[in-house]
């Protein structure tokens, strides 16, 4: 574990040697829920809940709910079973609509200060007047009005008098100023709109602006932490808490980090709603998907995810972050947990021809070699069994040395076996492959034969007693390393991997007739697997990742 200290960490400990109280640290993670957390939200909550950690500080979990019209409880559902399956609890639960009331109150004290005003403009118009980065903007009409004319205007806005455009609420700042986001931003406009929490109380709803940093304030958040793109929003939220701030309290500070951009990954809901809605990927949990609850249904261990951005690191500047790096994460974490297991996929039939007709026994191997106390299971063999059809050749080179004829492999933790002669179907392929094996061979059973060394090893299953399962296979969804980067969406449909997933039935070892939803092993020689939780009724493998980067130049 790295001890060094981010650049946070840096910020935190600076205002505490300065006499900031370490009992008034309180962090936040304060989603919008209007969709489903992915891969990004996962280094945003690490942040947070690992600073919590640390200085032994609470967390509000937030629901930044201020936008009825995409905001549904299957979000807030959903967001907080992902935070919780990541090993994370919160001090408290609290909504932006928790605040209507206050930040209704305090958007009127802006106006009667004179520093708020009602514009009566299109958007369109508010637009246009907003000037451009290098050409500075120009006053509304409406910011001349009176005070008494705002308060009148803003009343009957919340009453419920005007339509949703009429009339907006904005704060007056300065329509030259060189961030854009200070030129007179919107702070309320008319949403006659169902709220799910407030129901139909309210028709005016507060821009994100106004409601984030007025709600850290009101929670007293010490340090609001962001991605870096809300960098310029940092103005106007010092602007609002500038204007609103009574003594004595703890004025929140917004840093910003870097988001984290993985590649072969998008993160943008509009283009992850495209995939679903175009039937590329079967939904928001699609195992292809960067969403948690894809990760989950995938197979990635929560502990992987943790230690994925952990590496990643906590920087200020903008990076990408190789995908490898994410499945190197999972699959150290899987080798230590996951139980071994014997799955063929590509079934090929061999016949022990000097082994008895009606013997069958049981053969044993460890179930983890990483973990001691994971005891051993018992596996049956008999005369007829399979192999992945990739294992036998009949005709091969010496850099062989998988099976062929006339050498010898061992069957994983079983007997040593030669191949004899092919029998072949009518079209000319094989049918099956007859061997014989060395009877006093057998793993661990201490004779000088089980000891011999043989170059290959392969994993195998009983004919007679195999279960047959459904394996889902994945791989990245987007061949192109930046699909980000795709300016429509046809570009980021030539992007598509057409090899991301594929499903086949495969045959398993026994044991596994008994695995549990959500179960992880490792499939020897194959890669990692878990059993899908959407499939409750039946045994299906979803591939988490393989045991080796295939992506490496």
């Amino acid at each position: 574990m790295n001890d060094s200290k981010n650049f946070i960490e840096n910020i935190i400990d600076e205002d505490l040697s300065l006499g900031f109280n370490k009992r008034l640290l309180k962090f936040r993670f304060p989603p919008e829920p209007n969709g489903f957390l992915h891969i990004g939200h996962v280094k945003a909550i690490w942040v947070n809940f690992s600073l919590a950690k640390k200085y032994f500080s609470p967390v509000v979990l937030r629901f930044d709910d201020t936008n009825p019209e995409k905001e549904e409880q299957k979000y807030i559902d959903s967001i907080k079973e992902d935070v919780s399956w990541l090993g994370y609890s919160w001090s408290e639960e609290r909504y932006a609509s928790d605040y209507f009331d206050q930040l209704h109150v305090w958007a009127k004290e802006l106006i009667k200060k004179n520093l708020a005003y009602v514009d009566s403009q299109a958007s369109e118009e508010i637009a246009k007047q907003k000037g451009t980065p290098t050409t500075p903007g120009t006053n509304s009409p409406y910011r001349k009005r009176t005070i008494e004319e705002n308060q009148i205007l803003f009343d009957k806005m919340t009453s419920g008098v005007f339509n949703e455009g009429e009339h907006v609420l904005r704060a007056k700042i300065d329509m030259g100023s060189a961030n854009m986001l200070m030129r007179d931003p919107v702070i309320y406009r008319v949403l006659k709109k169902p709220h799910p929490r407030t129901k139909n109380e309210w028709c005016v709803y507060p821009m994100y602006d106004w409601a984030h940093g007025q709600s850290d304030y009101i929670e007293q958040i010490s340090h609001s932490l962001c991605t870096l793109e809300f960098k310029p929003h940092r103005e106007l939220y010092d602007w609002f808490l500038d204007n609103l701030v009574q003594k004595n309290k703890v004025r929140p500070k917004q840093r910003e980090f870097a988001r984290l951009n993985l590649s072969h990954t998008i993160t943008s809901k509009r283009k992850l709603m495209f995939l679903v809605k175009k039937g590329i990927v079967s939904g928001w949990d699609d195992p292809r998907m960067p969403t948690i609850s894809g990760l989950r249904r995938r197979g990635y261990p929560p502990s992987a995810l943790k230690e994925f951005v952990r590496l990643a690191g906590v920087a200020k500047r903008e990076n990408i972050i190789e995908a490898s790096l994410l499945e190197f994460c999972a699959r150290e974490e899987l080798n230590k947990s996951s139980n071994r297991v014997m799955v063929v996929i590509n079934p090929l039939k061999l016949t022990i021809t000097n082994y008895p007709d009606d013997k069958q026994e049981s053969v044993f191997s460890e179930n983890n070699p990483e973990n001691p106390s994971s005891g051993v299971r018992e596996i049956p063999f008999s005369k007829e069994i399979y192999i992945e059809q990739e294992d036998f050749k009949a005709e091969a080179n010496r850099k062989f040395f998988r099976l062929t004829i006339g050498k010898e492999v061992r069957l994983k933790s079983a007997y040593i076996i030669k191949a004899t002669s092919v029998v072949y179907n009518k079209d000319n392929s094989i049918k099956e492959v007859l061997c014989t094996y060395d009877p006093k061979s057998r793993s661990g059973s201490g004779t000088e034969e089980s000891q011999r060394k043989v170059k290959g090893t392969l994993h195998w299953v009983s004919k007679k007693t195999a279960i047959k399962v459904q394996v889902n296979q994945y791989d990245r969804l987007f061949e192109h390393p930046s699909p980000a980067d795709a300016q429509s969406e046809e570009e980021l449909m030539s992007m598509i991997n057409p090899n991301s997933s594929t499903t086949c039935f495969a045959y398993a070892e026994p044991s596994l007739s008994k695995a549990q939803v959500g179960q992880k092993f490792q499939f020897q020689r194959l890669g990692y697997f878990v059993v899908d939780n959407n499939t409750p009724s039946k045994i299906v493998f979803n591939k988490t990742v393989g045991l080796r980067d295939n992506w490496k130049k």
